[in-house]
């Protein structure tokens, strides 16, 4: 079986398994999506939705994050962590939204990198997820299951991206995320995956359908 009809085969399971699989940040806007990814670093989407309930209700627009106090940002949102350097990165990205961009946050991967703080990760988040694009955003979860289903074999994020855009069909990268992230939390977890009830072992190389036999749930992390 080719490499891409295993991947179809795998998601298709897995959009049965997971017919809710989205973003789980709370957001209104590509620039609420923008701000809560950042404040994701390091720290659970359920952190952040509590943080951003009260933090968009007082900042509407980039103009507004951009002119913002350092040391109040900073209190605003010391509960998801390393609050002085995203602070910095919400700042300095809202500037350079408000000075070159009109104030709106950018369509195009190149234009989203070259805003201070983010990466392709992140720029993929807003294109799939604010703007209806096809993209590939990996983040630990699609790491670690990718590379125990064998679809990617590099550990820098990046160039996993571009190894998946080979193996997933373009028109699923966006939905395939969702979907893995979420098999990552609830099935395939760094530590004590629960292999038996994974609905994709006999289609996984590093379980096999020897674990549902075995019933092991003791497969170590491979990232």
């Amino acid at each position: 079986m080719k490499p891409t009809e295993k991947a179809v085969k795998v998601l298709d399971i897995l959009e049965k398994e997971y017919p809710d699989a989205r973003v789980t940040l709370d957001f209104k806007d590509p620039l609420q999506l923008l701000i809560a990814t950042i404040l994701a670093a390091q720290c659970t989407d359920e952190r952040v939705n509590i943080v951003t309930k009260d933090l968009f209700k007082k900042y509407r627009r980039a103009a507004d994050f951009a002119a913002a106090d350092p040391h109040t940002l900073e209190e605003e949102i010391r509960s998801t962590g390393f609050y002085h350097n995203k602070a910095k990165s919400v700042l300095a990205c809202c500037q350079m939204i408000t000075d070159q961009f009109n104030g709106q946050v950018p369509r195009t991967l190149e234009e989203l990198t070259s805003l201070p703080g983010v990466g392709r990760k992140t720029a993929n988040i807003i294109l799939g997820n604010a703007y209806g694009q096809q993209a590939i955003a990996v983040d630990t979860h699609v790491k670690r299951v990718t590379h125990r289903l064998g679809w990617a074999k590099p550990d820098d994020p990046d160039k996993i991206e571009f190894e998946l855009m080979k193996v997933i069909p373009r028109e699923r990268w966006t939905m395939a995320c969702h979907q893995l992230v979420f098999h990552g939390r609830n099935v395939c977890t760094a530590k004590n995956p629960q292999c038996p009830a994974c609905p994709v072992n006999n289609l996984c190389p590093k379980i096999g359908v020897s674990a549902k036999k075995l019933g092991r749930n003791d497969v170590p992390e491979t990232t």
